[in-house]
């Protein structure tokens, strides 16, 4: 097993800088605009859904993403650009809830492993994880070209809770 492999030797907090960026799949949809529905009047932020929430994915993406690619146009500034932006590090790795199934940190986190289709076994290539709609490649519409609080629920979608394998 070659250093190719560090995620199957390493847990996620022993990564260096380069491993743990090279384990996002770059899948776009961290950047989706998400919210937890919740009956609760007196609704605070968490760090975990609570009994009676689901979290609800949409369609909506930021606007500095690039829908070809699903990267960030402006990776090294987003937070600033955006301050919602979740920067996911190892200090809040267990709030994970957030992220999608198919998320690479929290298929390793929970024991899962990565997906067949990471472009860590492919080659560095995302080809098979856009062929199998795990990525938001042609699927989202850019936040700042819909006005979000009138039209939100109509872009509410349920496939980024997708993975496979």
């Amino acid at each position: 097993m070659g250093a190719e492999q560090f995620w199957q030797t390493k847990s996620l907090e022993q990564m260096n800088d380069q491993e743990w960026e090279s384990i996002c799949d770059g899948c776009g949809k961290c950047c989706l605009h998400s919210f937890i529905d919740s009956d609760e009047e007196d609704f605070s932020s968490t760090d975990h859904l609570r009994e009676g929430e689901t979290l609800i994915y949409s369609s909506l993406v930021c606007q500095f993403i690039d829908e070809q690619t699903c990267a960030c146009t402006r990776y090294a500034e987003r937070q600033t650009l955006v301050p919602s932006c979740v920067k996911l590090t190892k200090d809040n790795l267990k709030d994970i809830f957030f992220m999608p199934n198919s998320c690479s940190y929290r298929r390793l986190y929970e024991g899962r492993g990565l997906a067949s289709w990471h472009p860590l076994l492919n080659q560095g290539k995302k080809i098979k994880m856009n062929e199998l709609g795990i990525s938001i490649q042609g699927r989202v519409t850019k936040d700042n070209t819909v006005y979000i609080e009138e039209d939100f629920e109509d872009y509410i979608v349920d496939w980024p809770e997708f993975d496979c394998d």
